[in-house]
């Protein structure tokens, strides 16, 4: 029996596909002639393998996984918390180099899960699919023995039927029926999310690899099971699900637009975004400007917290200082992004 994913287009999924589509095109213009795109592509990997280890409870921060990724040791770190992040990379890297693979095949999948679970597995075995039952959560995922027949389902579907669809929706279906089938006894969520990027990549929608949803899951940890919970209660309904990852992808998108600007810079020095700058320029952005005081209340900082993540932001161009010493505010020089009108799926 064939894979048909059950969904709808509506009008809610139609309007964030639109918005993504819109987006991408502004970044994608933006990055075609600049120097920096190496350095936001080692961002980026950086951001996805903090974000989609932190997702399965790895305890280690953002800077810590930038130190690994620049070959720094750990002193106060577990082995296998370092060994996940270092696994993770490693899986990155094999996506990376087999982005343009038109077929994929089990052996692929074994490779890449052998890549990502090496000794960090609490039970199965790397590169192979489960021989026992597993539950998560409240899903029992299928018996093992349909395990094979349901990922050769899922594989056709993947290589043939799924280049009809915008990447948007096609990442999304990989994603759910890869968890939902639960091929592998451990390191299934790391490996699904791995292959919803690879299609991505596959596709051509992240030409340049400097898209991090996983970001986006990560941060909204309740709501992404929820997300995936709430297909089976619907029945295998995907709407819901397609919806909730297009609303993830177009807010990475607004999140890579505002490190786009932030390299985008006439410096001698790149400028890469902490965290709460990324939140005060979406502050700006939502609130078209706002004062010190707004600021600061807003990113629970003090003043001078707050003059010390707008400074680098001032000298780079980013955000600009309107009216007098009293009265002054702070916005973005930068235009938002308008959506686009066309209704063609990225």
């Amino acid at each position: 029996m064939a894979y048909e994913p059950q969904f709808t287009i509506s009008t809610r999924l139609l309007s964030l596909v639109e918005m993504i589509a819109a987006l991408r095109e502004r970044i994608l213009g933006a990055a075609v002639e600049l120097s920096w795109i190496p350095a936001l592509q080692k961002d980026t990997r950086t951001r996805n393998g903090h974000a989609s280890t932190a997702i399965e409870g790895n305890p280690l921060t953002l800077e810590q996984v930038r130190a690994l990724e620049e070959g720094r040791e750990l002193v106060a770190s577990d082995t296998r918390s370092t060994r996940e992040v270092l696994n993770y990379f490693a899986g990155l890297r094999y996506v990376e180099k087999h982005a343009k693979k038109k077929a994929i095949r089990h052996e692929d999948l074994f490779e890449l899960h052998r890549i990502l679970a090496d000794s960090v597995m609490d039970q199965g075995t790397a590169g192979c699919y489960r021989t026992i039952q597993v539950r998560v959560g409240n899903h029992f995922p299928p018996a093992a023995a349909d395990v094979s027949g349901l990922m050769f389902e899922l594989l056709e579907w993947w290589n043939k039927q799924s280049t009809e669809l915008s990447p948007v929706l096609s990442s999304a279906i990989l994603h759910y029926q890869f968890e939902n089938i639960h091929p592998f006894a451990d390191g299934n969520g790391r490996t699904g999310r791995a292959l919803a990027l690879w299609e991505l990549y596959r596709r051509g929608f992240d030409s340049h690899h400097i898209f991090s949803v996983d970001e986006y899951y990560w941060e909204d940890r309740p709501g992404y099971y929820a997300a995936l919970d709430a297909v089976r209660v619907a029945d295998e309904d995907l709407t819901g699900w397609l919806e909730y990852c297009a609303e993830g992808v177009r807010q990475t998108l607004e999140q890579v637009w505002l490190r786009v600007q932030a390299y985008n810079v006439k410096s001698t020095e790149k400028l890469v975004l902490r965290p709460r700058q990324e939140l005060l320029l979406k502050l700006l952005r939502d609130h078209g400007s706002m004062t010190p005081a707004e600021l600061w209340a807003e990113l629970a900082v003090s003043r001078q917290g707050a003059m010390d993540l707008l400074r680098p932001l001032l000298e780079a161009g980013l955000v600009e200082k309107i009216g007098g010493k009293k009265t002054g505010r702070y916005s973005l020089k930068q235009t938002k992004p308008e959506p686009s009108t066309s209704t063609k799926c990225p």
